[in-house]
C-alpha cells in the first residue's frame, strides 16, 4: 500500500492501456485544473458537459469556469438525478442534445456526476458519430473509486441493470475529493462499499487498514485520499490486464450478482442505492462462500461486521419495503439473477471468497443451492 497522501499532494494513477492509456488525477481541489489539462490533451477542442440537477447546483459553474479559463467553449446538458436517467429515454435525450450542440468526433464529452451520469454520458459518447472521446469528472465516492475507471458505460433495461452498453475508455479522470463534501452521509456510505470491496476481494492488508481507519475516511482526512488512490490503483491494474472482462476483471463484480438483482427488484429506486446493494451482495457472497465451505464463518462475519460499522446495510431485511412481492421471493430473485451479464448459457457465475482478500470466479454454479441459500436468508427475522 502507498503511504497516506497529504491534501496538498494530488496523485496520478496511470491506467496502462497502450495508446489508450489515461491518468486518474486524485486530490483536493484538482477540478480547477480541468481546463488546463483538457487544453493540453486536446488543443482547440470544444466540450459538452453532461450532469444531473443536484450536481449542477454545486459543481457545474466551477467546471465551466475552469474550461473557460483555458479558452475552451462548452455547452451543458442537465438530466434528472438517479437511475431514472439511465434508460432508453435518458440516452435519447442526451444523444440528441449532443447532436444539437454540434459535438464532433474530435471534441470531448465531459461526464460531471456520479455513476449514473458517467455511465450514461460515456455510452452516449461511445455511440455519437460512432465514437467521441470523453472525460470523467466523478462527483461521488462510488464513481471515483469504481465506475469512472475502466470504460464500462451503459444504461439499464427494465429486465436488468447495465444490460445495454459498450466498453469506451475515458481519456482523463479528474477525481476531486473536495466534491465529496457535498454528498449526503447515505451517499458517501454507499460509495464506501466499493472501497471495502477492493480489500475484501484482493488485498487483506488494505481491508485491515480500512477496519482501523474508516472513520477518518468519512471525516475527510488524508485517509480519504489514500483510500481512493489505493482503490483506483487496484482497479487500474485489473483493467490494464483484462480490459474487456474475459477473466480477472470479473472479480470486481464481488457482491454485484446479488446486488444487481436486489436493485432490479426495488425498481432501481432510492429504496436501495447501488453501493447499498453491493454491501448486501458482498455480505451474501461471503456467507454463501462459508456455506459452501470455502471460508470460515469467522471470515464471513468479519466482512459483515466491517460493513455494519461503516453504517451499511448487510441483510435483505435492511431494504426499505423488504416484504414487498418480488423482493421477498427467492424464485423472483433467481429470475433476476438469471439476467446477470456473467451468465453463460444459463449457468450462474458468482464471485466468491477463499479468504478475506482472496476472491475467485465460481462458474457454472447450480441454481438449487443458491435458491436454498436465499430462502434461508429471506426467512430470517427483521
Amino acid at each position: 500500500m502507498t503511504a497516506p497522501l497529504k491534501h496538498s499532494d494530488p496523485v496520478n494513477v496511470d491506467v496502462a492501456l497502450g495508446d489508450r492509456a489515461y491518468d486518474i488525477v486524485i486530490g483536493r481541489g484538482v477540478l480547477a485544473s480541468l481546463g488546463e489539462r483538457v487544453a493540453r490533451l486536446r488543443p482547440g477542442v470544444r466540450t459538452a458537459i453532461i450532469t444531473d440537477r443536484t450536481v449542477a447546483k454545486y459543481w457545474l459553474e466551477p467546471t465551466e469556469a475552469s474550461l473557460a479559463s483555458a479558452g475552451i467553449p462548452t455547452s451543458r446538458i442537465v438530466v434528472e438525478e438517479g437511475e431514472i436517467s439511465k434508460t432508453y429515454a435518458g440516452l435519447e435525450k442526451v444523444s440528441e442534445a449532443l447532436i444539437a450542440a454540434k459535438i464532433e468526433r474530435n471534441d470531448l464529452v465531459i461526464a460531471l456526476g456520479g455513476g449514473v451520469v458517467g455511465d450514461l454520458a460515456g455510452f452516449a459518447a461511445a455511440i455519437l458519430r460512432r465514437g467521441v472521446d470523453f472525460v470523467q469528472v466523478p462527483t461521488s465516492l462510488l464513481a471515483q473509486v469504481d465506475s469512472s475507471v475502466g470504460g464500462k458505460t451503459g444504461i439499464n433495461s427494465p429486465q436488468g441493470k447495465n444490460l445495454l452498453g459498450a466498453f469506451h475508455q475515458p481519456v482523463l479522470v479528474i477525481a476531486d475529493t473536495a466534491v465529496l463534501d457535498t454528498l449526503s452521509p447515505r451517499q458517501f456510505r454507499a460509495g464506501y462499499a466499493e472501497v471495502a470491496k477492493y480489500g475484501v476481494l484482493g488485498d487483506e492488508a488494505f481491508f485491515t487498514w480500512l477496519e482501523k481507519n474508516h472513520s477518518d475516511i468519512f471525516k475527510g482526512g488524508s485517509a480519504r485520499e489514500h483510500a481512493i488512490a489505493t482503490s483506483c490503483r487496484a482497479k487500474a491494474g485489473v483493467v490494464s490486464r483484462d480490459e474487456r472482462e474475459t477473466g480477472e476483471r470479473a472479480l470486481l463484480n464481488l457482491g454485484h450478482t446479488f446486488g444487481h438483482a436486489l436493485e432490479a427488484a426495488t425498481g432501481f429506486s432510492d429504496r436501495l442505492f447501488h453501493g447499498e446493494g453491493v454491501s448486501i451482495g458482498m455480505t451474501l457472497a461471503a456467507q454463501f462462500s462459508a456455506k459452501l465451505g470455502m471460508i470460515g464463518e469467522a471470515d464471513a462475519a468479519r466482512v459483515e461486521r466491517h460493513l455494519i460499522e461503516a453504517g451499511l446495510p448487510t441483510r435483505l431485511q435492511d431494504i426499505a419495503g423488504f416484504a414487498q412481492e418480488g423482493l421477498a421471493d427467492a424464485d423472483a430473485l433467481m429470475a433476476l439473477m438469471a439476467q446477470d451479464k456473467k451468465v453463460k448459457r444459463g449457468k450462474l457465475t458468482f464471485i466468491l471468497l477463499e479468504a478475506v482478500g482472496r476472491a475467485v470466479i465460481a462458474k457454472d454454479v447450480e441454481p438449487a443451492p443458491v435458491r436454498d441459500f436465499l430462502k434461508e436468508k429471506l426467512a430470517q427475522k427483521a
